[in-house]
């Protein structure tokens, strides 16, 4: 390497969890979506070779699948140095940068597709969301490598936009149909101090939904009743229910979270705070997914939360977490650490296989033989998809897992999730060890000390805890969720965070009809299902749960060692008639269930799965 890497602190994980899966993704998810991208032709695109009447011609979207490749490349090589991959990724900047226009655009399909058609329909295509991308890409490419050639490309990129949008005269006032730039921008203008990319984000966020309305009024290309999907029915500010399509969605929440915390505006990170409320409180999975609909990939109502016809997109599920980190970030209060660790430990993970080369698109909660999505069997995974952007997406997302964790500044750390890791930086070095998230007993051992504040999450889900310090009774007293300890570290200093972790039957909201007398299995941050392998014979949908169910806690065969299973005994309604209906109740038997971590499904061959299942009412 030629050029210094720009450090901050490193996270290292070593849990049994996450740390598998960055490796997994070093290994195989990333060099795997590589070759599908250079098999769909979405790589040679870049070389503006393709001309009218050539087949496979480059697709509107196909910039971001690669961008967020090569945004993944970048953050596994922060944690994980490979002089290969890190070759590899310089040629492909090159190949990128090569495809920019002499005015600073960017954008494969409208530069040799449909070059006419550049900027001219905000609503539906994916200019300005490729863009973000590509910016994220190059911000991250910077931060791993400190060579700048990537992120001044894009800097020329984000100039040019600057000069074809604003208020100005001439400029069109319009802002993407799928949001991403908005949080992209920020991040670039962190990485370079250009406050112009922070002013042009706060633009795009400010004329969302603003009177007259760009997508009605001027470009018309969407109706009244599609403004919901863009997050475009009214300004943003007003908007008091997470709506429309949820990636777009969470996304555009991430971007007013980093526009408020810049520009000191209160009134935008109300709005975000109120948004996220909506969402994690009435429109969210137990498994931290988003999307109820595949109808426009998007939520629908309060309550409105079905299973077996449950979106819950992956790329939804990473960007709640992305949302979430950053309210945590700002605020620091733990219901958004809660949330978080559920995406993290649930749905986060539940979208690509323990191999690292098969994904889900869609998270259902409830999948037997009836249960298809576009055609596709939801009881397997899928190597690739023609809208690839869940694969890529955990191109980047796998490698950023420790720095969603915990948050190291100079004078503080904050551990929101202690799965175990080594944390460093110039102030301290500190190792979290335990078996997290299958057991509650967490130790924190400094081993390079000094003076700063240690603040150890508390997660909504745990009634008992105790914690000492160096083996001494700690004081109890928590902050919005948080242990705070403030002191002069030694060497050697150890605190032992204890926290009771016990399955328990988790009963939903009784406005949300489709779990009305059901309900859901979890154990510390992890919800569990049932799955036909573990099942055999088992009719999951009639399974009755008695009221309080006798677990115990065992081993699932072929899941990862550290994996804990749950057992218990259950009924299972049967008939012995072939009626369709009938004036008698169906006969029950006695069955032994065995649950496992919702997101280890579907790993050892096709199956059906259930999050919710019948229990039986307590007597009043």
């Amino acid at each position: 390497m030629t050029k210094d890497k720009i450090h901050s602190a490193q996270i290292l994980l070593c849990d049994s969890v996450f740390a598998p899966r960055q490796k997994t993704g070093h290994d195989v998810t990333i060099p795997s979506s590589l070759k599908c991208c250079r098999e769909t032709g979405r790589i040679d695109a870049f070389r503006l070779q393709w001309k009218k009447g050539d087949p496979n011609p480059p697709h509107v979207f196909w910039d971001s699948d690669v961008a967020k490749v090569l945004e993944g490349m970048a953050e596994m090589l922060m944690i994980h140095p490979d002089p290969a991959m890190e070759k590899e990724l310089d040629e492909l900047v090159d190949l990128i940068v090569s495809a920019q226009q002499d005015d600073g655009y960017l954008n494969v399909h409208f530069t040799v597709v449909e070059p006419e058609k550049r900027w001219s329909n905000l609503g539906d295509w994916h200019e300005l969301y490729c863009a973000g991308h590509l910016i994220e890409a190059a911000v991250a490419h910077f931060q791993a490598t400190g060579s700048r050639k990537f992120l001044e490309a894009m800097c020329r990129y984000a100039d040019y936009i600057a000069s074809a949008f604003g208020p100005a005269p001439g400029q069109k006032r319009g802002y993407p149909g799928h949001e991403e730039i908005e949080l992209a921008l920020v991040k670039l203008y962190r990485a370079t101090g250009e406050k112009r990319y922070l002013n042009l984000a706060k633009f795009f966020i400010d004329e969302r939904g603003a009177a007259p309305n760009y997508f009605l009024e001027t470009e018309k290309s969407l109706a009244p009743e599609q403004l919901p999907n863009r997050q475009a029915h009214k300004p943003v500010r007003e908007q008091e229910q997470a709506v429309g399509h949820a990636v777009r969605a969470v996304y555009l929440y991430c971007g007013m979270v980093d526009v408020a915390v810049e520009t000191g505006d209160s009134t935008l990170l109300d709005a975000a705070i109120r948004l996220f409320d909506n969402l994690s409180q009435r429109r969210m999975y137990i498994t931290g997914g988003i999307g109820s609909t595949s109808i426009g990939e998007a939520f629908t109502v309060d309550f409105g939360l079905p299973n077996d016809t449950a979106y819950a997109e992956s790329c939804a599920a990473i960007g709640l977490a992305f949302f979430a980190k950053r309210l945590l970030d700002v605020t620091k209060e733990g219901k958004y650490a809660d949330v978080l660790e559920r995406v993290l430990y649930n749905n986060g993970l539940s979208g690509i296989s323990l191999i690292g080369d098969e994904f889900f698109y869609a998270n259902l909660l409830e999948v037997n033989d009836a249960t298809h999505e576009h055609g596709v069997t939801c009881k397997k995974r899928q190597k690739w998809f023609g809208c690839s952007c869940c694969p890529t997406n955990y191109c980047r997302f796998l490698p950023q897992l420790g720095m969603l964790c915990c948050k190291a500044g100079e004078k503080y750390l904050r551990i929101d999730i202690p799965a175990a890791a080594r944390i460093s930086n110039d102030a301290y070095d500190v190792r979290i060890d335990g078996n997290y998230p299958y057991d509650g007993n967490i130790t924190v051992t400094i081993a390079r000390g000094g003076a700063f504040t240690l603040a150890l999450r508390i997660p909504g889900w745990c009634a008992n805890w105790s914690v000492e310090l160096n083996g001494v009774a700690a004081d109890k007293v928590l902050e919005a969720s948080y242990l705070k300890m403030t002191r002069e570290w030694k060497s050697g200093d150890r605190v032992t965070l204890k926290l009771e972790m016990k399955p328990e039957v988790i009963y939903p909201h009784p406005e949300i009809a489709a779990d009305a007398g059901k309900a859901a299995i979890q154990r510390g941050p992890l919800v569990y299902c049932l799955e036909s392998v573990d099942n055999p014979g088992v009719s999951l949908p009639n399974v009755i749960l008695p009221s309080v169910p006798e677990f115990h806690l065992g081993k699932a065969s072929g899941l990862p060692e550290d994996t804990v299973a749950i057992r218990c005994r259950a009924k299972e309604e049967t008939s012995s008639s072939d009626a369709l209906y009938r004036n008698t109740p169906p006969e029950c038997h006695d069955v032994d269930l065995c649950f496992i971590p919702y997101a280890l499904w579907q790993n050892r061959g096709e199956s059906s799965m259930q999050v919710f299942v019948r229990v039986t009412p307590e007597k009043s």
